[in-house]
């Protein structure tokens, strides 16, 4: 077999393990498409858009923590990528995109659909280049995929549409040597955190994605100075589950538990997370700070001690210098906070609340129309999900309530666009899961206006009869800009959405659709989506004036949204 631009190509995804390639075909791809064809181990993902091609390479390779592949066409294709991969660069997980260009002889010219693809990827790659002699590979290759993996980033390879099925000089497969390095700060700078820790009566630890692969070493630095943990929604996947210390989210999706435990500490010691909000940190407190990015020290809060490594090295090397701390004061108020709080949580999750007589008084004012509580719908599907169910979340109020009543206990895992915070993600990363994991359940929150965008991509799950199950948050609204809007004062505009029956979509596309409007079928209704085989759309008709009240509500929010709400009954009586 002739060793083609493509064939090089093709043959060395099967070498690194990659399994699937996402795209939609084209001609500059037909090469690429056609040596996939014949390649054993590998297949080809048709989708109906490119974006939720990107988006299921990302979650692959957030899954598995290899690389994930997707391919877009010349041109319009090629730009259709972007949005996913920006996901990908975001949530630093290693993509290669595969991109077709123009003929070779043509670039330049402004020929049809010719994009200029290295100039188009420039900020979201850490790696992009156009081939433009059969001679040039494998080493592009090569370089491509060295930089995705060694720099946890997205690789663009572009490949004029006449390159890929010629002959290339160079008879040596591609080689892809690489391991990752293990580092650690030196001596004094853990002497320098241990004696800061030390001096501390109440530590709070912020724990982010980048201590997940040291959840041992990190229970027990809690453990050792009795510090209460706050996690990163990220990072729930890994410290939920069977962890004494865990208080919960900060932020606009978090507790009271976990804003006073970070208000009340002396210290905090923040581990491999780059939490952004810079609203949401203590403000009269030591910081040390633990990351392997070195970029990220310091870059959102102030730090004492700042130490570049591996967190759980980093730590294996700190834990013998601090002593054990007897006082339990700080830990134990934050986890009493913490219960309570959750016990609140679980009687507005009961889908008998409104029937009770706070819930009937609060429905008359909030859920006049009888709808489901979304907290129910969560906590619901939380309970009936598999201990190693994959979950997906879209952007906004769906992953609100995944956050404060979905345990990410067992082998669960957890994806979402919880860095670029993009719209429309969860159905095509529950695609791209699904597929990497075909005997595991994958369990999508998807908000409506998320769901809408990609719609299209709901007849790739029935092609390939993937058993996702799709969860719709269906409350008629862009929720979450909703809340902003009346948090600042407005009256709610633009955010309203005129819905088809998203269940009978389902039906009319070849999957299994089910309707929930009343809360006594809830969770009859969940426990059939779960149950039926292959993929099923479950719509639920969910409260839209459901509010999702942050951890440290401000009196400024509070205003804000009494005054919106009075907009809006003027602006109804005048109607």
């Amino acid at each position: 077999m002739a060793r083609t631009v493509a064939r090089v190509l093709i043959d060395a995804l099967q070498e690194l393990g990659v399994h699937h390639v996402f795209g939609v075909v084209g001609d500059a791809l037909n090469p690429l498409t056609d040596a996939i064809r014949s390649t054993e181990g590998v297949e080809w993902v048709g989708c109906r858009h490119e974006e939720a091609a990107a988006f299921a390479a990302g979650a692959q390779s957030q899954l598995s923590g290899t690389l994930g592949v997707c391919m877009g066409t010349v041109g319009p294709g090629a730009v259709h990528l972007l949005n996913g991969l920006y996901d990908a660069a975001k949530s630093r997980t290693p993509v290669l995109a595969i991109t077709g260009q123009v003929p070779l002889a043509e670039i330049g010219s402004d020929y049809f659909q010719e994009v200029d693809n290295d100039l188009l990827f420039r900020d979201v790659a850490v790696y992009r280049a156009t081939v433009t002699s059969p001679d040039q590979m494998p080493r592009m290759l090569e370089a491509a995929v060295r930089a995705a993996i060694s720099e946890s980033g997205v690789a663009v390879l572009t490949v004029p549409g006449d390159l890929g099925d010629r002959e290339v000089g160079d008879d040596r497969p591609a080689r892809f040597p690489h391991t990752r390095p293990v580092t650690r700060p030196d001596e004094p700078g853990v002497r320098e955190a241990a004696e800061i820790i030390n001096a501390a009566s109440k530590v709070t630890l912020l724990v982010g994605r980048g201590a997940r692969e040291a959840r041992r070493e990190v229970l027990a630095l809690a453990e050792r100075i009795a510090a209460p943990m706050v996690l990163t929604l990220k990072a729930k996947e890994g410290f939920e589950g069977d962890n004494p210390y865990q208080v919960g989210q900060t932020g606009l999706i978090g507790n009271p538990a976990a804003a006073h435990a970070l208000d009340g500490c002396d210290v905090l010691v923040m581990l491999g997370t780059d939490f952004p909000y810079r609203d949401w940190y203590p403000t009269d407190c030591k910081v040390v700070q633990i990351d392997v990015q070195e970029r990220n020290l310091g870059r959102r809060i102030p730090l004492d001690a700042g130490l570049a490594g591996d967190v759980g090295a980093t730590l294996r090397a700190l834990l013998p210098h601090l002593g054990a701390t007897t006082d339990r004061s700080h830990l134990d108020a934050a986890r009493e906070d913490f219960t309570r709080w959750q016990t609140g949580q679980q009687r507005l999750a009961d889908p008998a609340h409104d029937r009770h007589l706070t819930g009937r008084l609060r429905s008359a004012l909030d859920n006049r129309e009888h709808d489901i509580r979304p907290e129910a719908l969560a906590a619901t599907v939380d309970a009936l999900a598999s201990e190693d169910a994959i979950f997906t979340s879209d952007t906004g109020m769906a992953t609100v309530w995944l956050s404060r009543f979905v345990t990410m206990h067992g082998r669960r895992r957890l994806l979402g666009s919880y860095n670029l915070g993009s719209m429309a993600n969860a159905m095509p990363q529950a695609l791209g899961a699904q597929l990497w994991a075909p005997d595991r359940q994958v369990v999508a929150f998807c908000g409506d206006g998320g769901l809408s965008m990609l719609l299209g991509d709901l007849m790739t799950i029935r092609t390939h009869q993937l058993p996702v199950k799709l969860v719709v948050f269906d409350n008629r609204r862009l929720g979450m800009v909703k809340l902003e809007q009346e948090q600042a004062g407005l009256a709610e505009f633009g955010t309203e959405l005129d819905n088809p029956d998203f269940a009978a979509v389902a039906t009319a596309l070849g999957l299994t659709g089910i309707r929930v409007t009343d809360p006594a079928s809830l969770h009859d209704s969940v426990r059939r989506a779960f149950d039926t085989p292959g993929p099923v759309l479950l719509d639920v008709l969910t409260n839209p004036q459901e509010l999702a009240v942050p951890g440290k509500p401000t009196a400024q929010q509070g205003w804000g949204f009494a005054i919106a709400k009075l907009k809006e009954t003027l602006r109804s009586n005048e109607n």
